[in-house]
């Protein structure tokens, strides 16, 4: 392989989206967004009601194929936003879905707070994957509170 690195991504409210497209701009690497096969509402309280259990019940709802080659990628940079202190439940379904086995993943996490577990789910999804140069990215609302620059910085070092 030449070390050909992909995006992969969800998005809620797109501050993990605005993440994936700063790396894209800066790397020029391919990108690719998850979704589900039935959208989530709109209404942010009602995904929170229908979601909140999140954690516990480890929901993997069905997402839209993926129409991208994984076998041509060696490095997969992974976005989620953290819902319930762990991976949003699309990520979950696509590490399930998809054999990431001996490839490089690279993961960011876009949330409000506290991390949880999120980190830890995915190398518990991908035992057979190298997992490093995690990244944990603040927001308060829509306004990134991690610094520009740390941000600009972790992703030089991709």
């Amino acid at each position: 392989m030449n070390n050909k690195k992909l995006i992969v991504y969800f998005t809620y409210t797109n501050n993990t989206k605005k993440i994936a497209e700063k790396i894209k701009e800066r790397l020029k690497c391919d990108i690719l967004e998850i979704k589900p096969k039935v959208p989530y509402n709109e209404d942010y309280d009602v995904v929170v009601r229908l979601e909140q259990n999140n954690e516990t019940a480890k929901k993997t709802p069905e997402i839209e194929s993926v129409n991208i080659n994984l076998n041509n990628y060696d490095e997969i940079i992974l976005g989620t936003p953290v819902w319930w202190y762990t991976i949003a439940p699309v990520i979950r379904t696509f590490l399930k879905q998809y054999d990431l086995s001996g490839k490089k993943i690279i993961p960011f996490a876009t949330n409000g707070g506290w991390i949880g577990r999120t980190f830890k789910e995915i190398k518990e999804l991908c035992p057979n994957s190298k997992i490093e140069k995690e990244e944990n990215i603040v927001f308060d609302g829509n306004n990134m509170k991690t610094s520009e620059k740390e941000v600009g910085n972790w992703i030089n070092n991709l």
